[in-house]
């Protein structure tokens, strides 16, 4: 093996440790949420933060990142962007309180945009022509682990030594990459990269987070409160504003042109669709295995192993068979697997078998299989390779505005459905009622002392009660993830059968021609 053989693939080493650690911090801080609540008194909206900022973050940069890459140079913005991630996860290891966590987790996103953009240029960049779709395809296969494990290995590491970790591993990590990068990564930049966009860039920083923070805390504040109906107001004028000066820029952050190609649009709502789904249950259920079931993290992470491991398993075949059918094909049976999922999980009950829930969680595991990778296939297959980045950063952008998005949407519908519930309850066993029901729904650890404080309600019945809270609360976000789930496969159909009638109308086309000759 030569030396330039031996530095492509350390690179690539190097570069995929980034690229996993960028991906696994979407979805390994759901495990620690329960020691978080319990260690920092968070409330369900605090945790909702903690998620969403990284998400609102990525959503926000991940197209200018890769573009300050293609002009700055693709080495140089990583390092930088690594190096600023693992200071915020130093920080969000150390956070005294959910204040400084949520704002070093939104600092993580930011920085974690680079992690997701220049690794692609970068491998892409060390390997010959020949072996590129391999290693680009063996990259998204690292991203595709390092969300999937991402719960597992949480609940392990905050079982052993705590939430901190699920942050500070990140440091040691990021050295050793970084090590492996500093010999095998060459500088590379686009000669003819244009400038930022700046007016869109402006814009969509400032509609995005206000569109979710209106999501997140309009329950809290009133939805027809001057508050939520202002930051509403303000995100709408934002995003119109950004659509027209992108309609006009000669480089976009988001190609709205590649909106007319059907496989562009499906990808992007595959995305979104998928991000919803899997924010929302990694969201929920750990808190319900937590504070409904009573489980550890050891025993959260491995209940989470059917979806996982599935995932990991099935994803290298999916790869060959999206070269062979297809990605819409692929699609389809993942949305389906999806909304079997949502459905078993809409059904979750304080005393469900273990053995049910593994069958959900299995279907979830094969749904994300068969999404993640087509729909990236989809998103590329849709503009010429010089314009790669573009259509995966347009389409990614979109899957993190719908973890964002639609986690925000699932936990009002469970607050909703959790009160009404709770008050339900209250009154079938003649107990008072107030406001103070409101923080037995918004705080889980400390529901049971609430109820036990305002209510004569004995031990057994106060768990029944909270149990029957959090599952009904739980059903109604598990119904609304299913109705996305069968969104998605309905706009898939739209889009094959919009695409067999343009097929067949060419067709006749050139037969009426072939006849007129």
């Amino acid at each position: 093996m030569t030396a330039s053989t031996d530095r492509k693939w350390w690179a690539f080493a190097g570069v995929s440790l980034i690229s996993f650690l960028g991906c696994i911090d979407l979805t390994i801080v759901n495990t620690a949420a329960p020691q978080i609540q319990a260690d920092l008194g968070a409330s369900v909206t605090d945790l909702q933060l903690i998620v969403n900022m990284f998400i609102v973050a990525l959503s926000m940069f991940m197209v200018t990142m890769g573009r300050l890459a293609d002009i700055y140079g693709r080495r140089r913005v990583l390092y930088t962007g690594t190096v600023v991630f693992a200071l915020a996860s130093l920080g969000a290891g150390l956070a005294p309180g959910t204040g400084w966590l949520i704002a070093f987790r939104f600092l993580q996103g930011a920085a974690g945009a680079v992690l997701y953009t220049s690794t692609g240029a970068i491998v892409q960049n060390a390997f010959p022509r020949s072996q590129r779709g391999r290693a680009i395809g063996a990259l998204y296969g690292v991203n595709g682990l390092g969300l999937a494990v991402g719960p597992l290995l949480g609940g392990v590491i905050v079982s052993s030594v705590g939430w901190h970790w699920v942050f500070w591993l990140n440091v040691p990590l990021i050295a050793v990459a970084l090590t492996l990068c500093s010999f095998s990564v060459k500088e590379s930049r686009d000669q003819g990269a244009p400038g930022l966009d700046w007016p869109g860039l402006v814009l969509i920083s400032l509609g995005i987070p206000a569109v979710v923070l209106a999501f997140t805390l309009g329950d809290h504040w009133g939805w027809s409160s001057a508050r939520t109906l202002g930051l509403l107001a303000f995100a709408t004028a934002c995003l119109v504003a950004f659509y027209a000066v992108e309609r006009r820029a000669a480089d976009p952050i988001i190609a709205f042109r590649l909106f007319r190609h059907r496989a562009f649009l499906g990808a992007i709502v595959s995305d979104f669709a998928l991000a919803c789904f899997y924010a929302t249950v990694l969201f929920l259920l750990p808190l319900y295995l937590s504070d409904v079931r009573d489980y550890g993290g050891y025993a959260t992470g491995a209940l989470l192993l059917p979806c996982t491991a599935v995932m990991a398993v099935l994803s290298p075949g999916v790869g060959r068979l999206t070269d062979r059918y297809g990605p819409r094909k692929l699609l389809a049976v993942g949305f389906a697997a999806f909304t079997v999922s949502a459905l078993l999980l809409a059904r979750i009950a304080p005393d469900t078998s273990i053995g049910y829930l593994a069958l959900a969680l299995v279907a979830m595991g094969l749904g994300w299989a068969f999404i993640l990778g087509p729909a990236t296939v989809s998103a590329l297959s849709s503009v010429p390779e010089r314009q790669a980045g573009l259509a995966v950063g347009s389409s990614w952008t979109f899957h993190n505005l719908g973890g964002a998005i639609g986690l925000a949407a699932a936990i009002n519908l469970y607050r909703l459905q959790s009160e009404h519930t709770l008050t339900t309850a209250l009154a079938e066993r003649h107990a008072p009622t107030g406001p103070w029901t409101q923080s037995v729904v918004g705080d889980p650890e400390h529901a049971t002392a609430l109820l036990r404080q305002h209510t004569s309600l004995s031990g057994p019945e106060i768990g029944e009660v909270y149990g029957q809270v959090f599952s009904h609360g739980m059903q109604s976000a598990m119904w609304m993830v299913a109705g996305t789930s069968l969104a998605a496969l309905a706009v898939l159909g739209l889009l094959g059968l919009s695409a067999r009638r343009s097929t067949a109308a060419a067709c006749e086309v050139t037969v009426d021609n072939e006849l007129a000759r």
